[in-house]
């Protein structure tokens, strides 16, 4: 029978314990409650950023990722859904499946404050107003200028609003206002900061 010598022995159970011990990577978490966007919502969204071919376009809270399917069945352009929810995104990669654009989508569970969104040329949001806040700074630092940010109902304080619409036949509260805005240059600021 062999023997393990005793200093090996420590330090594979040291290095068990302090790999068990270790924090899990944090999980995201919802921050928003999940409300989608009418398909007339996401059409006048589209529309009011310009999509073309040449855009890839991330959703922050996709839900079920209709923003990002009809950006790329609509548009031909990419898409990049992030939600926190699993279920959510099955969800909406079943759905760019059955909409035959999964080769131009993909979709994330993550928290979106933490995920790189420093490729988009549009951003779409459907979030509180006091989320929006949060993501404001991160938006500003991480686009380039000339990003159009679009957000479905609740705007972004004293960041005024580039452009606003209003969705044709939608009459409740939500999904009925639409924001958008253009990252300044840097150095320039469209608002105060906060």
């Amino acid at each position: 029978m062999r023997t393990i010598p005793h200093a090996w022995l420590t330090a594979a159970i040291l290095s068990v314990t302090l790999a068990a011990a270790q924090p899990a990577p944090p999980q995201p978490r919802q921050v928003a409650p999940y409300v989608p966007t009418t398909e007339a919502g996401v059409d006048a969204m589209l529309n009011l950023a310009h999509v073309t071919s040449a855009d890839v376009v991330y959703d922050l809270g996709c839900g079920d990722g209709r923003i990002v399917i009809a950006a790329a069945r609509n548009f031909g352009a990419r898409g990049v859904g992030i939600d926190f929810d699993p279920a959510r995104i099955a969800e909406a990669k079943e759905n760019a499946r059955r909409a035959g654009v999964e080769k131009l989508v993909r979709f994330e569970r993550r928290d979106f404050f933490a995920t790189d969104i420093r490729e988009a040329t549009v951003v779409t949001l459907f979030l509180l107003p006091d989320v929006n806040l949060r993501l404001r700074p991160k938006l500003m630092r991480e686009l380039k200028p000339g990003t159009r940010v679009v957000s479905n109902t609740f705007d972004m304080g004293d960041w005024k609003p580039d452009r606003e619409a209003v969705v044709p036949g939608e009459n409740s509260g939500l999904s009925h206002n639409l924001y958008l805005w253009i990252v300044p240059p840097r150095g320039r600021s469209s608002a105060r900061k906060i």
